[in-house]
């Protein structure tokens, strides 16, 4: 299973009577499916069915979708809300009694919200249950177009990283052939601590200094971060290449960004070499470019 993004965006068109409409549907980075649905008023009956369409499609991601419904042909008529036009006179007339001014005109009136009412012309269920069942087919058709480019995404994502982990794999390949890194410069900065410490304090006891010894040959070694940077490298490429199984890419790719950090963080602050130390703070800026990358993966 290739990578997939969780950047994207679709749209999809619907006609059905008197009714057309358009979905609009995009999304963002996110830890789970976060789902906005914007519904216009009327059509509320169909956003539980669109939030289960969208989480039949999506796993992660900050998504929202946004239906736009008009309708033409039908005759609406027009009414007077007379019970609010009869509350409008009578402030009017409390008003002229505080206000000296000339009274408001009836165009005025009329113009206030609510005061005119349109009545759409009256659907059966039966019509009003056909046209929710294609706006929510209209989503499905956004939804995978959303699918697909999200996919395409992913496609550009994997190239950045399996570029930025060759960059990983180069560092860590270039520290490991360092001179600090060749047996005798280790044996020797062994020795030079060792002959420090002994100079410094002469009054240790064997099993002392048996455990000092043991604490310098692990501060003198970085063979094993380079091991488990090299194990890192094998399951990020693993991941990249074939995916993550339902959807879990991202997360594992993110963790594994962490745990390259780590190794990188100890190899820095184990480092006795000028050359070791900058290729190690490169490591460290090359896989914050990969956890960036991470966080836009399904």
């Amino acid at each position: 299973m290739a990578l997939t993004s969780m950047t994207g965006f679709a749209r999809a068109d619907g006609q059905a009577g008197d009714y057309s409409w358009t979905w609009e549907v995009k999304s963002v980075n996110g830890r789970n499916l976060d789902i906005r649905c914007r519904i216009p008023p009327g059509f509320e009956a169909i956003e539980q069915a669109a939030r289960r369409r969208a989480a039949e499609h999506l796993r992660r991601g900050s998504l929202s979708m946004n239906l736009q419904v008009n309708r033409s042909g039908a005759q609406a008529t027009y009414r007077v809300n007379r019970t609010l036009l009869g509350q409008l006179a009578t402030i009017v007339d409390d008003a002229k009694s505080v206000v000296d001014a000339d009274p408001p005109r009836i165009d005025g009136l009329l113009a206030l919200r609510g005061v005119i009412e349109i009545e759409e012309p009256e659907e059966s269920e039966d019509e009003r249950a056909a046209r929710d069942t294609a706006i929510v087919d209209s989503l499905v058709d956004a939804l995978k177009r959303l699918a697909e480019a999200r996919s395409e995404e992913g496609g550009r994502l994997q190239a950045i990283l399996t570029d930025q982990l060759d960059q990983i794999g180069s560092l860590t390949e270039k520290a490991a052939a360092t001179a600090a890194m060749q047996p005798d410069a280790v044996k020797q900065r062994l020795t030079d601590m060792l002959s420090d410490l002994l100079q410094s304090t002469p009054a240790l006891s064997e099993e002392r200094l048996a455990q000092e010894i043991a604490l310098l040959a692990t501060k003198a070694d970085v063979r094993e971060e380079l091991d488990r940077l090299r194990a890192h490298l094998a399951a990020g490429r693993e991941l990249v290449e074939n995916g993550g199984p339902d959807g879990t890419a991202g997360r594992r790719l993110d963790f594994l960004a962490q745990e390259f950090n780590r190794e990188a963080n100890t190899l820095c602050s184990k480092s006795q070499d000028v050359e070791l130390t900058a290729l190690g703070l490169e490591l460290k800026v090359t896989i914050d470019r990969v956890r960036e990358q991470v966080q836009n993966i399904e």
